[in-house]
């Protein structure tokens, strides 16, 4: 019998971690990524609007202060 290995090593595909150890967005990280979609149009980021998405994701981290 012979094993598969499956595709992609067991990460996950895109999507992007929701934890709550991962780094929240600032303002300036959103500012980064709308600049680099704006750079190159043709980019994965800029097909996928994932500068307005982290734009989005600032302005709620922007609100919320101390830890969880």
């Amino acid at each position: 019998m012979t094993m598969m290995a499956s595709k992609g090593g067991g990460r996950s595909k895109g999507g992007g971690s929701r934890t709550s150890r991962s780094t929240p967005t600032t303002a300036k990280t959103a500012a980064r990524a709308q600049s680099a979609a704006a750079r190159n149009p043709a980019s994965r980021s800029a097909k996928t609007g994932f500068a307005p998405r982290a734009q989005s994701a600032a302005a709620r981290n922007a609100g919320q202060t101390g830890s969880r």
